[in-house]
């Protein structure tokens, strides 16, 4: 199974410690679950972390990046498409459809109309949870 995993998931799961935390680290730990990520995806997680505003500790952010760099597979994404909601969110939508992403996990409302992009299901963290973490637990 390939997942895409959303900005906004990580910053909930390393701020609140709730469901979004505990659906990353159910995929980091899955090895039948390979979270894709491209070289766009992995520099905006480590640029959004490290934003002063969330005021995240130095050990828990090197924790989390080490997290990018040893449990997500990387791919080369050169598909262009765009976006109108938010150009910024187009790189997800590009690394999901050529990683040929079984799931893209977001908590983004610009995702809501879009229930499906080609072969790659757009759900929130909870119903990831309900459809892939409560099934395979």
């Amino acid at each position: 199974m390939r997942v895409v995993i959303d900005t906004n998931v990580l910053v909930s799961a390393v701020l609140k410690d709730k469901n979004p935390e505990k659906v990353v680290l159910f995929i980091a730990e899955r090895p039948d679950i390979e979270w894709i990520v491209s070289s766009e995806i992995l520099a905006e997680y480590k640029e959004v972390l490290g934003r002063r505003k969330f005021c995240i500790p130095e050990d828990i952010k090197q924790t989390w990046f080490y997290m990018f760099e040893s449990l997500t597979a990387s791919i080369e994404v050169d598909i262009e498409m765009n976006f109108p909601r938010d150009e910024k969110d187009a790189k997800f939508l590009k690394c999901a459809i050529a990683a040929n992403a079984n799931y893209f996990i977001t908590g983004d409302y610009d995702f809501k109309e879009a229930k499906k992009l080609m072969n790659t299901t757009i759900l929130s963290v909870s119903q990831f949870k309900k459809v892939v973490c409560d099934v395979l637990s």
